[in-house]
C-alpha cells in the first residue's frame, strides 16, 4: 500500500514537471512572436489522506496553464499604437502636402513676382514685342504652377482614398479573423481552463485593428468578445464580423468617409467619432489640412486673376481695344448634399448658386448653408474654417461672393457645402495667346499745359472704373493758388460741352473725373491746366503696364471691410503665398512633434506590456534546470517506489 502511494505521487510530480517543461519549452518558442504571452503551470497540493497517524500528502495536481495577462496594460498599449499611428499617418501626409508649396524660384510667389517683373519691363518698352511676349510666359508659368499644384492636391486627395479603401479592406479581413477565433475560443473553453493562444491570438488582432481605427472591446459570458468602433457601432459580435467600406462623403463626393457594412445594409460612421487611428489620421489630413491647403490655393490664384484681369479692363492693347482676360480660373461651386430631396425621376428639387463679387474679399474656406431654423425665409452661412456663423438671404454677398437661392427654395433638412475658391487654382489657365493684346496703355492721357507757372507734376493718372469716355476730353484750369480749380468735359471732335463743374485739390488726394483719377506731384498755380484725352498712340502709353506691376504691392488677398466699407487687412500675393508655406510648415512641425510623443507614448506602453507578459529567455532558461531536476528527482522517488514494491513481493514470496 505504501509502495503504491510512493508511486502515485512520483507519477503526479513527473506529470507536473513534465507539464512545466512543456510549457517554458513553448514559451522559449515563442519568445519571438509578436502578442504571445508568457504562460505558466498552475499547480495546487493534491488533497490529503486521513489515518489514524494523521494526514498524508498525496503529491501535486496539475489545476490550469494560465497566461501572464494584464488586461488594463493590453488595453493601454493598444489605445497608445492607434494614437501613433494617427499622427504617423498624418505626418506622412503633411510632409507630402509641403512639396506642393515649394519655397523659392520653384514656388507660386517666385512666379506672381515674375509676372509683375515683367510688367515693369513692358512699362519700360511698352511697344517692345518680346517684352509682350515675356509677360505671356510669365503669365503662362504662374497659370500653370497654380493648376499643377492644384493637380498635386488631387492626387493627395486620391492616395488618401487608396490607403482608405485598403485599410477598410484589412479591417475587415482582421474582424472575419476575430470572429472565427471568438468561435474557436466558444467551443474550446472550460470551466476555468482558457485557450490561452487563442486569446493571444484575438487580443494581437484587435491590437492590429486599432493601429488603423480606435475599437472598444466588451467581454461576453462565453468567453467570445464583441469589437465595437465609432461610438458603438458593431464591428465584431461573437463570431459574425462586419464589413467596413470606404464611402463618398455626403457634400463633396471628392472625400470620403468610412461606413459599417452588416446585413446588406451600410451606415456612415461619423469622421468626429474616429479619433484615432491611421484612418483618422488620413481623415483630418482630408478634412483640415488638404481643404485648408486647397482653400489657401484658391484664395491666392482668384485674387490674382481677378486683379490682373480687372487691370486689364482698364487698358487697351496695341490695336486700341479694351484689354481682354489673361486668366481664366475655375468656377466657384454649390455642392448640394446626396440626402438633399428630390423627385420622383431623382432630381434634386432645389438649387443654389454662388458667383464671386469681389475676388479680394474672398476667404480661404468652405461654408456650409442650410435653412434658418429662427428666420423664415433666411439661411444659416457657416464659415467652416472658424465657424463664424450668419444669416443671409437671396441676394446677399458675404465675404467676396453672393449667394442665389433658387426656386423652390431649399427644404429645412437641406444642406449645401460651397466653395467660393476651392476650385479656381484647378481651371487656372492663360487664356490671351495674343502679345498686342496685353493692355499696357491707357484709354487717356494727361498732358499739363505749356505756359503752367507753378511746379505740378503728372504723378499718376489710372482708372477707377470701366466708366471712362475717351471720345471726351477733360480740361481741368485751377483758378488760384489755393487749388480750386473748374472742369469741362468736352466732346473731342466736336468741342461741344458736354459737362462742367467746380472743384479742390488738396496735396496727396486725387481729381476724379470721367472714371479717372489724376495724382500730381508739386502745387499748381493760377492758369496752369492739365488735359486728359484720348490716347492716340498705345504703342507709347505706358500707364496701364506702370498700374499692373504696381498689383505687387498691393494687398489684395483675404482683404475684409471695414464699418465704413472701405478694404482693411490682407496680404500681397508674395506675401499670402509665404503665409501659407508657414501655415503648412507649422502643421508638419506639429505633427512631428505629436508624432514623436505619441510614439515614445506607444513604445514605454509596450515595453511596461512586455514586462508584465513578455518571456525572459534567462528566466525560462534557469525555470528549464529547476524543471529537469524536478523531474530527475520524481523519476528517483518513482525509482525508489519500484524498489520498495519489488522487495515487498520478494518477502510475500
Amino acid at each position: 500500500m505504501a509502495s503504491s502511494t510512493l508511486m502515485s505521487i512520483g507519477m503526479r510530480a513527473m506529470f507536473a514537471n513534465t507539464a512545466s517543461l512543456n510549457v517554458t519549452g513553448h514559451n522559449i518558442a515563442n519568445a519571438n512572436v509578436e502578442g504571445y504571452s508568457r504562460q505558466e503551470v498552475e499547480l495546487a497540493t493534491a488533497s490529503g489522506q486521513f489515518t489514524g497517524a494523521g494526514f498524508f500528502g498525496k503529491g501535486v495536481n496539475v489545476v490550469n496553464v494560465k497566461r501572464a495577462h494584464d488586461q488594463f496594460l493590453t488595453m493601454q498599449a493598444a489605445a497608445a499604437k492607434s494614437m501613433a499611428a494617427a499622427d504617423e499617418s498624418r505626418y506622412t501626409q503633411l510632409s507630402q502636402l509641403e512639396d506642393v508649396f515649394p519655397p523659392g524660384d520653384q514656388g507660386l510667389g517666385y512666379a506672381m513676382g515674375d509676372f509683375f517683373a515683367a510688367m515693369v519691363d513692358l512699362a519700360n518698352s511698352p511697344g517692345d514685342s518680346s517684352a509682350r511676349q515675356a509677360v505671356l510666359a510669365r503669365a503662362a508659368d504662374v497659370s500653370d504652377r497654380f493648376s499643377n499644384a492644384s493637380n498635386r492636391l488631387d492626387v493627395l486627395q486620391a492616395g488618401v482614398r487608396s490607403d482608405m479603401e485598403n485599410s477598410a479592406q484589412t479591417v475587415t479581413a482582421l474582424a472575419a479573423r476575430v470572429a472565427d477565433i471568438n468561435k474557436q475560443i466558444a467551443a474550446n473553453r472550460g470551466q476555468t481552463q482558457q485557450p490561452n493562444d487563442l486569446l493571444d491570438q484575438r487580443d494581437q488582432l484587435i491590437s492590429q485593428i486599432s493601429q488603423y481605427v480606435n475599437v472598444t472591446t466588451i467581454p461576453a459570458s462565453d468567453g467570445t468578445v464583441g469589437v465595437f468602433l465609432a461610438g458603438g457601432h458593431r464591428l465584431v459580435l461573437g463570431g459574425e464580423s462586419a464589413e467596413l467600406t470606404v464611402r463618398a462623403d455626403d457634400l463633396d463626393a471628392s472625400r470620403v468617409g468610412l461606413a459599417i457594412s452588416s446585413n446588406g445594409s451600410a451606415l456612415p460612421l461619423s469622421d468626429d467619432l474616429l479619433t484615432s487611428g491611421s484612418i483618422a489620421g488620413l481623415l483630418r489630413f482630408q478634412n483640415d489640412d488638404l481643404v485648408t491647403a486647397r482653400n489657401r490655393l484658391g484664395q491666392m490664384a482668384l485674387a490674382f486673376a481677378s486683379q490682373v484681369n480687372h487691370a486689364q479692363s482698364m487698358g487697351i492693347d496695341l490695336n486700341g481695344n479694351t484689354g481682354s482676360d489673361i486668366f481664366e480660373v475655375g468656377a466657384p461651386l454649390a455642392l448640394p448634399a446626396a440626402t438633399n430631396a428630390r423627385d420622383v425621376n431623382g432630381q434634386l428639387i432645389s438649387n443654389v448658386s454662388i458667383d464671386i463679387a469681389d475676388a479680394s474679399l474672398l476667404q480661404a474656406s468652405d461654408y456650409s448653408l442650410q435653412a434658418d431654423p429662427n428666420n423664415a425665409g433666411q439661411y444659416e452661412l457657416v464659415r467652416l474654417s472658424d465657424g463664424l456663423t450668419r444669416s443671409v438671404a437671396d441676394g446677399d454677398t458675404i465675404d467676396g461672393f453672393t449667394v442665389h437661392i433658387g426656386t423652390p427654395a431649399p427644404t429645412a433638412t437641406d444642406r449645401f457645402l460651397l466653395q467660393p475658391v476651392g476650385q479656381a487654382a484647378s481651371g487656372m489657365h492663360r487664356v490671351l495667346d495674343d502679345p498686342n493684346g496685353v493692355a499696357a496703355a491707357l484709354p487717356v492721357q494727361a498732358t499739363l499745359g505749356l505756359d503752367n507757372t507753378g511746379t505740378a507734376t503728372i504723378d499718376l493718372l489710372r482708372m477707377t472704373d470701366g466708366t471712362v469716355d475717351p471720345e471726351l476730353t477733360a480740361t481741368i484750369t485751377f483758378s488760384d493758388d489755393t487749388g480750386a480749380y473748374t472742369w469741362e468735359l468736352r466732346d473731342r471732335t466736336t468741342g461741344a460741352l458736354a459737362s462742367s463743374g467746380t472743384g479742390q485739390w488738396t496735396a496727396g488726394e486725387p481729381i476724379e473725373l470721367n472714371g479717372f483719377a489724376l495724382e500730381l506731384n508739386g502745387v499748381p498755380l493760377t492758369g496752369d491746366t492739365v488735359t486728359v484725352d484720348k490716347t492716340l498712340f498705345p504703342a507709347t502709353n505706358n500707364g496701364n503696364a506702370l498700374a499692373q506691376s504696381r498689383l505687387a504691392d498691393e494687398s489684395f488677398v483675404g482683404r475684409t471691410l471695414d464699418g465704413s466699407g472701405n478694404y482693411v487687412g490682407g496680404a500681397t500675393a508674395t506675401d499670402a503665398y509665404a503665409d501659407t508655406m508657414a501655415n503648412i510648415g507649422v502643421r508638419v512641425q506639429s505633427a512631428r512633434v505629436s508624432t514623436q510623443i505619441s510614439n515614445a507614448t506607444a513604445t514605454q506602453m509596450s515595453e511596461a506590456l512586455a514586462s508584465k507578459t513578455g518571456v525572459n529567455l534567462d528566466e525560462e532558461a534557469a525555470r528549464l534546470i529547476q524543471f529537469q531536476q524536478g523531474y530527475q528527482a520524481a523519476a528517483k522517488v518513482l525509482q525508489v517506489a519500484q524498489s520498495v514494491f519489488d522487495t515487498m513481493l520478494q518477502i510475500g514470496s
